[in-house]
């Protein structure tokens, strides 16, 4: 009998923060979709079974144990992914864990980012390369965190000292690389992202997405494609 395909999991923290343009990449991969922040002991598949980890994005701190005891449990795991080469992505939130988790500090409302602006990709990453040096992206986190020890700084801007990292198999994204326009409306009408934003802020997020994302979206697509090949290669 032929052994299984290992899946993707991936790790959700609320229903409107989904994988976007991850799906397109990750097609072809069968995919486990969880949401466990509420479970002190989440029955997680163990490593042998995954062929990656994708973690995504939430409006929690990621070392918000005390009401969302389940951060715990996916910072241990992205640890041990790092040290079984085990392909991980984290995404803002899922980023913050992943730093937390190699023993990076996390700094709470550091700095308000909500839009689209620039980053300086300062390292060369094939997932990061087709973005190009100084590509504008998405935003939207007021956390920041600092580099891992032993990590590789990939982007910075002014405002977040690390917006993109590399440790070993796993990579974080403060930006959300992963988003469309469709993922992108869908927020723009959900009130728990929206709240706190003036008119004119999402005036501008519908009106730069326009214009950034027929070009963003495709090069975001080639990096991911670098991602999905190495989680293929562990499928089986």
């Amino acid at each position: 009998m032929a052994a299984q395909q290992r899946s993707v999991l991936v790790l959700e923290h609320v229903p409107w923060e989904r994988p976007g343009l991850l799906l397109r990449a990750l097609r072809g991969l069968s995919r486990s979709t969880r949401i466990v922040l509420d479970e002190a002991e989440p029955d997680l598949p163990g490593l042998d079974e995954v062929a990656g980890i994708v973690v995504l994005g939430g409006p929690m701190a990621a070392d918000d144990d005390p009401r969302f005891p389940g951060l715990a449990t996916e910072r241990r795991l992205l640890a041990e992914a790092v040290d079984a080469d085990v392909p991980v992505l984290g995404v803002c939130l899922g980023m913050q864990l992943l730093a937390v988790a190699l023993g990076a500090t996390l700094h709470r409302d550091h700095t308000r980012e909500i839009g689209f602006g620039a980053v300086e990709v300062v390292a060369a990453d094939p997932v990061l390369a087709p973005l190009g040096p100084l590509p504008t992206v998405l935003h939207w986190h007021t956390d920041a965190v600092e580099l891992p020890a032993g990590a590789t700084l990939l982007a910075q801007s002014p405002g977040t000292p690390v917006q993109a990292f590399r440790a070993g198999p796993a990579l974080g994204l403060q930006f959300h690389a992963e988003v469309d326009l469709p993922l992108l409306d869908d927020w723009l009408r959900t009130p728990e992202m929206v709240a706190g934003l003036t008119e004119e802020e999402e005036r501008r997020l519908t009106r730069d997405a326009v214009q950034v994302l027929p070009t963003l979206v495709p090069a975001a697509l080639e990096g991911f494609g670098d991602l999905a090949e190495r989680m293929r290669a562990r499928a089986g």
